[in-house]
C-alpha cells in the first residue's frame, strides 16, 4: 500500500463530508438555542406508546453521540420518563443527528439518508415498546440513575454536553442568576447566535473531533488496504460480512458522523450496502461504556432489549437494503460520492474542518499543566 493512495483516499473522504458536516453543525447550534430544554421532559413521562414515539422523534435530530447521550438519558429517567422512552431516546439520538443526516446525504444521497433515518426510528420505537411491555418497574427509585450517572462520570469525565434536560427549576437555577430561578426562565431566554456557534464549533465539534478523526483515518485505510480477495469473500458470503460488521460495531465507540467514512470504505472495498448499513446503525448506538451504563441505569432486561433490538433491527433492515439493491441491479459503489477534485466550497470546508479537528486533538496537550504551578514562578516540565 502506497502512502500516497492513503492520503488521496483521506482527502476524497474529507471533500465529500466536510461541507455537510459544517452546515449540520451550524444548524445543530441554532436548534440547541431555539428548542427549550424542558420540552423533552414534558412529554416523556407516561408509560405508553405515545411517549416512546415522542422520545424517538425528538432524539432523531439531536446531535449527541453515544457517550454524550448517557447523562441526557439519565436526566430524563430521573425526571420521570418511562424505561421505554429512555431506551428509545438512547437509541435514536446517537444513530442520527442533523450533522450526520447532512453528511449522509452528501456521501450516500437522499435515498440512503431517508432509509437510515426511518429505520433508526423503527428500531428505537420497537425497543421502547418492548421495554414498556416486558420491563415495567413501578417501584423503581432514582438510586439506580444516580449510580449510573456517577459511573459515567468516572469512566468518561471529559465527555460533557450543554444539553440540560432536568426540571425547569434545576435548569434555571443552575445559572446562578436570580432572574433565572423562576418558571419563566426558558421563556425569557433570548436567541444568541454567538452561543449557537459556540455550542456547534466548541462543545459539539469538540466532542466528536477525536472519533471523527479516527473515523476518517480508518475509512481511508479500509478503502486502500482491504485485499481484493477478502472483498470477494464478503461479497459472495453476505452473512459473513454481517457477522464481522456486528462484531466490530457493537463494542466500538464511533459517533454517527464518524461512522460514515468507515461505511464508505467498506462499500468501496466490495462489502454490500446492507452490511455497511449495519455498521452505520449498530456502531453509533452502542459501545462498551454505554452497554455498562445502560445495565446499571435500566437493568439487565432492558439491556437485552437494547442490544437485541439494535442487532436484529440493523441486520433485518440491512438485508432489506441489499434486497432492494439486488432487485434493481444497483451497484452500492455508485452511492458513494467520491470526486477526484472538489469545488472551492468543498476544499475550503475540508480545510476548516481539519483545522478545528487538529485544534481539538492538540488542545489537551496544552492543558496538562495546572494554573497553580505558575503562581510562584515558571512552570517546571
Amino acid at each position: 500500500m502506497e502512502i500516497t493512495h492513503f492520503f488521496e483516499a483521506l482527502w476524497q473522504l474529507s471533500l465529500a463530508m466536510a461541507p455537510y458536516i459544517l452546515f449540520g453543525l451550524i444548524f445543530a447550534g441554532i436548534l440547541h438555542e431555539i428548542v427549550p430544554d424542558s420540552i423533552v421532559t414534558k412529554h416523556l413521562g407516561k408509560d405508553n406508546v405515545s411517549s416512546v414515539v415522542k422520545s424517538t422523534i425528538f432524539g432523531i435530530p439531536l446531535p449527541v453521540c453515544s457517550c454524550g447521550v448517557i447523562p441526557l438519558a439519565a436526566s430524563i429517567k430521573k425526571s420521570g420518563a418511562s424505561k421505554g422512552s429512555t431506551l428509545s431516546f438512547l437509541i435514536s439520538t446517537p444513530i442520527t443527528g442533523v450533522d450526520s443526516i447532512m453528511a449522509t446525504y452528501g456521501m450516500f444521497g437522499w435515498i440512503f439518508t431517508v432509509y437510515r433515518v426511518i429505520t433508526s426510528m423503527f428500531i428505537a420505537m420497537f425497543a421502547g415498546i418492548l421495554a414498556n411491555i416486558f420491563d415495567k418497574d413501578p417501584d423503581e427509585n432514582t438510586q439506580t440513575i444516580k449510580k449510573a450517572t456517577s459511573s459515567f462520570s468516572a469512566v468518561a469525565p471529559n465527555k460533557t454536553t450543554n444539553f440540560t434536560l432536568g426540571t425547569p427549576q434545576e435548569e434555571s437555577c443552575s445559572s446562578g442568576t436570580a432572574s433565572c430561578c423562576g418558571s419563566t426562565c426558558e421563556e425569557n431566554k433570548k436567541f444568541s447566535f454567538k452561543d449557537a456557534m459556540n455550542y456547534a464549533f466548541v462543545t459539539l465539534l469538540g466532542d466528536i473531533a477525536k472519533p471523527l478523526f479516527w473515523g476518517l483515518i480508518i475509512g481511508a485505510l479500509i478503502t486502500v488496504a482491504i485485499p481484493e480477495n477478502l472483498a470477494q469473500v464478503l461479497q459472495e458470503y453476505s452473512w459473513l460480512s454481517y457477522l464481522i460488521v456486528i462484531a466490530i460495531a457493537i463494542p466500538m465507540y464511533v459517533c454517527a458522523t464518524a461512522s460514515l467514512p468507515i461505511a464508505a470504505g467498506l462499500m468501496l472495498s466490495g462489502v454490500s450496502a446492507g452490511a455497511a448499513f449495519v455498521f452505520l446503525s449498530a456502531g453509533p448506538a452502542t459501545n462498551t461504556v454505554t452497554i455498562g451504563v445502560v445495565k446499571k441505569m435500566l437493568g439487565t432486561r432492558s439491556l437485552y432489549i437494547y442490544l437485541g433490538s439494535i442487532i436484529i433491527g440493523s441486520v433485518l433492515f440491512g438485508l432489506g437494503l441489499d434486497y432492494v439493491f439486488d432487485s434493481n441491479a444497483i451497484d452500492p459503489k455508485s452511492l458513494v460520492h467520491m470526486e477526484e477534485e472538489g469545488g472551492i466550497i468543498s476544499v475550503l470546508s475540508s480545510v476548516i474542518l481539519w483545522g478545528f479537528v487538529g485544534y481539538f486533538l492538540i488542545k489537551p496537550y496544552f492543558n496538562r499543566k495546572s494554573p497553580e504551578c505558575c503562581s510562584g514562578g515558571e512552570c517546571s516540565s
